[in-house]
């Protein structure tokens, strides 16, 4: 059993930045893989970001370019670094976390994800 909690969410207005955290419980958070959501009012969940055991990175193209996923496997915690954010990156973003560590049965990067957080809510002002 994984818990993740995210924090860093907060209120920023166009072209700021913000950084966001997932501290994970357990002793084997290097085999995850590690992802990042989010969900705007009224709108489906949609995949951010994703980080798989190996360091290996993706992202989705609304993000690419202005959003950075890493992890330490040391503190057990993997971060989203997002810069030049929008109106539209308004949403709350959860943390999910993979034990296959990414790719298992030929899962896509948005796919496969077995722990979620509770959420940290994200405001860009306009």
């Amino acid at each position: 059993q994984v818990q993740l909690v995210e924090s860093g969410g907060g209120l920023v207005q166009a072209g700021g930045s913000l950084r966001l955290s997932c501290a994970a419980s357990g002793r084997t958070f290097s085999r995850y893989a590690m992802g990042w959501f989010r969900q705007a009012p009224g709108k489906e969940r949609e995949f951010v970001a994703a980080i798989w055991r190996g360091g290996t990175t993706f992202y989705a193209d609304s993000v690419k370019g202005r959003f950075t996923i890493s992890r330490d496997n040391a503190k057990n915690a993997v971060y989203l670094q997002m810069n030049s954010l929008k109106p539209e990156d308004t949403a709350v973003y959860y943390c999910a976390a993979d034990h296959s560590g990414g790719g298992a049965y030929g899962l896509g990067p948005s796919l496969g994800y077995d722990y979620w957080g509770q959420g940290t809510q994200v405001t860009v002002s306009s």
